[in-house]
């Protein structure tokens, strides 16, 4: 009867996060995005109901798939597989009903059969060895050391100060320091140790005792006994034909050797009992720098860096374009030189025996002459930088038309010699205003390494977004309404969550939650063990949000009207505005000019343009127009635009004549383009502001170009390839092959969902 209440009330749970992904909770709006939350929480409190959970999903996710409710099949396959990774223990044959489930989504088109092939890989490799998933989960994201797995991984949250107030930073680095505060690696270490062993061993294991052991263990002997653990959960991994028996038995003989070793070891089993799941190992930064993110992640590659001096650490970051690497940190201690090699480094091209400085008779000779002394670094070869840049570029490594608009795909293809160690997840905070500024840091950084590659052959970079927005309505627009003029700064948001339903229902229902949760009296400050709202949904997020939708940023040039100054090249994400500014004449003039004169507002512009067609020819246009500003939009309103353009509205000044005189009308000018040239005509010029950021607004501008911002490895290569090729119009060479455009990933849960 109990069993039956738990299942009735977990069904109804279920229900209810369907019933959200509908539309029709309005019921309970204070809960959006809380259901999924508090469903998983309650599987923590009681982790034997996980396995009734998973039934539970199971049926609803065929149910789905036979009826037509595709949308449910994502979202109730996220929640399915985070029920596994945290449960102690599931059977073989629910294991085989969610893999049997994912082999039939890859005869759907995408995101389903990505993520059911995805997904489908993983349980194949969790039925052979239970608990590997969490295990490798926790080893990365907590950076424990394991040679047989030495991957790592860190969320590092970026937030604009003046995007968000003082209250809700300090409200986000609150719960990030409590969400840590009783992690350690020696905790870690017991968690994965133990599951490891419950997940192997089932109900056949005394879990209390096991943990007492373990806890009472010095670091040196818990260490050895972690790494005995990886290392049988790996060996088992890498075998050819994995055998589950074969795994336990290896768990079998660490778990009897850890209860032989203290006194009265003996063990009775006890049941299954739940194993914690940490937080990921993340960090708070307020965006302060410029270069800020490029410097945190050298850092997180090169941590021993952090041994050196802060004076000697920011002089390295500063002067990391001419320095070189090295490895074990000795530059607080010594300083490398350079001496110029003036041999080829081929065998035949040395000196004749009889040329050499020392004797034909010496011994050593031979070892004397293949021996290359104080030469400079040999670098990486053309080649292989550009196909490590290549790789590193989102998205196939083919050259695409720019014709869709959206790409959403998994993660790029793999080089075969490339395993990058490091994963760093950056999650941004705030509206449309910081992507800008994350566009501006991620085109930095890909010019850096394009110059020099470091970054890339280590490092595998993921972007997430959570829209934060103060002093606005609890309401969020949904499908079925107009986005509100308020809500025009998360534009990027509400295209995400239209293309997304899961990212709507946990990702965007953030944005006012969070002020909101800032301005109430925390309980983590007297209770340290509460849950972790925010923390626990970003930390959900960064581990199963892993496609990405990409988004083209724009390049412009902008010119000014004193000639002297040097036009300035800027990039953005989602808007671009530019307003004419007031041309106030004189008062003399004004008393002189005749009262039948009327004042047009506006300025006289030249816009050159490339027409957007759906056979991807191209078509210049060429018109000359009155305004008095316009907006050029990168985001569409709707998911089902797939084009990649630019909405281009310029607010146009119509003269009309009419019986009392002449006068003027505005309308509004739609253009859609990929490449636009606007050159004021007068001496008026205008005001231009980039992603909504005041910030980021020019003044006194006369002419502005936009245009597709290029790969910065691309313009490289065709740089190198036209020294060749001076009358080749069209790409030749590698540069044929490389990603054309610069695009952002912002990864969600589905990708677009068609």
């Amino acid at each position: 009867m109990e069993n039956a209440e738990v299942e009735s009330d977990i069904l109804r749970s279920v229900r209810a996060l369907l019933r959200e992904l509908d539309g029709h909770h309005h019921a309970f709006q204070g809960e959006r995005g809380m259901l999924r939350w508090t469903l998983h929480k309650k599987m923590d409190r009681n982790p034997l109901n996980s396995a009734i959970l998973v039934k539970i999903l199971v049926k609803e996710l065929e149910r789905a798939e036979k009826g037509d409710y595709r949308h449910y099949i994502i979202p109730l396959l996220h929640t399915l597989m985070y029920t596994l990774i945290k449960a102690p223990c599931i059977s073989d044959d629910l294991y085989e009903r969610v893999y049997d489930f994912c082999k039939k989504l890859l005869t759907l088109p995408k995101p389903y059969c990505t993520i059911g092939l995805d997904y489908a890989f993983r349980l194949k490799i969790e039925r052979v060895i239970p608990g590997v998933l969490y295990q490798r989960m926790i080893i990365s994201e907590q950076s424990l050391k394991s040679d047989p797995y030495p991957y790592q991984e860190r969320v590092f949250i970026f937030a604009d100060a003046d995007v968000l107030s003082k209250a809700v930073c300090n409200s986000l680095v609150t719960e990030a320091k409590a969400a840590q505060m009783y992690q350690n690696p020696r905790s870690c270490m017991c968690y994965v140790i133990t599951r490891a062993v419950q997940a192997a061993l089932g109900e056949d294991c005394d879990v209390e005792s096991f943990q007492r052991i373990l806890q009472n263990k010095p670091t040196a002997e818990l260490e050895h006994c972690f790494r005995q653990v990886a290392a049988a959960v790996e060996c088992t991994g890498s075998e050819m034909n994995a055998d589950r028996g074969r795994h336990a038995e290896r768990l079998q003989k660490i778990y009897s050797m850890v209860l032989n070793s203290s006194a009265g070891g003996g063990s009775s089993p006890g049941g299954l009992h739940g194993t914690p799941l940490p937080n990921p190992n993340l960090s708070f930064h307020l965006w302060t720098d410029e270069d800020q993110l490029w410097k945190e992640l050298v850092l997180f590659v090169r941590p021993l860096s952090r041994t050196c001096e802060p004076d000697c650490l920011s002089q390295e970051l500063d002067n990391f374009e001419i320095q070189d690497i090295v490895s074990d940190c000795d530059c607080c201690e010594q300083t490398r030189f350079s001496v110029l090699s003036t041999d080829s480094g081929i065998e035949r091209d040395l000196p004749a025996v009889g040329e050499e400085l020392l004797p034909p008779s010496s011994t050593d000779v031979e070892h004397a002459r293949l021996q290359r002394k104080g030469g400079i670094k040999k670098k990486a070869c053309l080649l292989e930088s550009m196909a490590l840049l290549q790789n590193s570029c989102n998205g196939p490594g083919a050259k695409q038309s720019g014709k869709l608009h959206r790409k959403s795909d998994s993660s790029m293809v793999s080089m075969p010699h490339l395993h990058r160690l490091y994963t760093a997840r950056i999650v941004v905070l705030g509206d449309d205003r910081v992507l800008g500024r994350l566009a501006q840091a991620y085109y930095s950084l890909r010019k850096r390494e394009t110059r020099r590659v470091f970054l890339t052959p280590r490092l595998n970079l993921q972007f997430y977004y959570v829209p934060v927005m103060e002093g606005q309505p609890d309401t969020w627009p949904t499908q079925d309404h107009t986005t509100p003029g308020q809500m025009e700064l998360c534009e990027l948001a509400v295209y995400l969550g239209k293309a997304d339903p899961w990212y709507e229902s946990n990702i965007n229902t953030l944005c006012h939650m969070i002020p909101k949760l800032a301005t109430m009296p925390s309980s983590l400050s007297t209770h340290p063990m509460s849950d972790p709202f925010i923390i626990d949904v970003i930390a959900y997020y960064v581990r199963l949000g892993i496609q990405p939708v990409y988004f083209q940023i724009y390049a412009v040039k902008i010119f000014f009207s004193n000639e002297a100054q040097e036009p300035a090249e800027d990039v953005f994400l989602t808007e671009l505005s530019a307003k004419v500014q007031d041309c106030k004449a004189p008062k003399d003039h004004m008393q002189t000019k005749k009262k039948t004169t009327l004042e047009v507002p506006g300025a006289d512009l030249a816009v050159t343009y490339s027409k957007v067609l759906m056979s991807n020819r191209k078509k210049e246009v060429e018109v000359l127009l009155r305004s008095t500003g316009l907006v050029m939009k990168a985001i569409p309103s709707s998911e089902t635009e797939d084009l990649a353009c630019l909405n281009v509205n310029i607010a146009e000044v119509v003269k009309t004549s009419n019986l009392s005189g002449r006068s003027f009308s505005s309308a509004t000018n739609k253009i859609r383009t990929r490449h636009i040239k606007i050159q004021s005509m007068e001496q008026r010029t205008f005001n231009l502001c980039l992603d909504k950021d005041f910030r980021r607004t020019y003044t006194n501008v006369v002419g502005v170009e936009v245009s597709p911002c290029l790969e910065p490895s691309y313009c490289l290569q065709k740089t190198r390839t036209m020294k060749f090729s001076l009358h080749e119009p069209e790409d030749v060479g590698l540069a044929k092959y490389m990603p054309k455009s610069l695009l952002l990933p912002i990864n969600t849960f589905a990708g677009i969902i068609q």
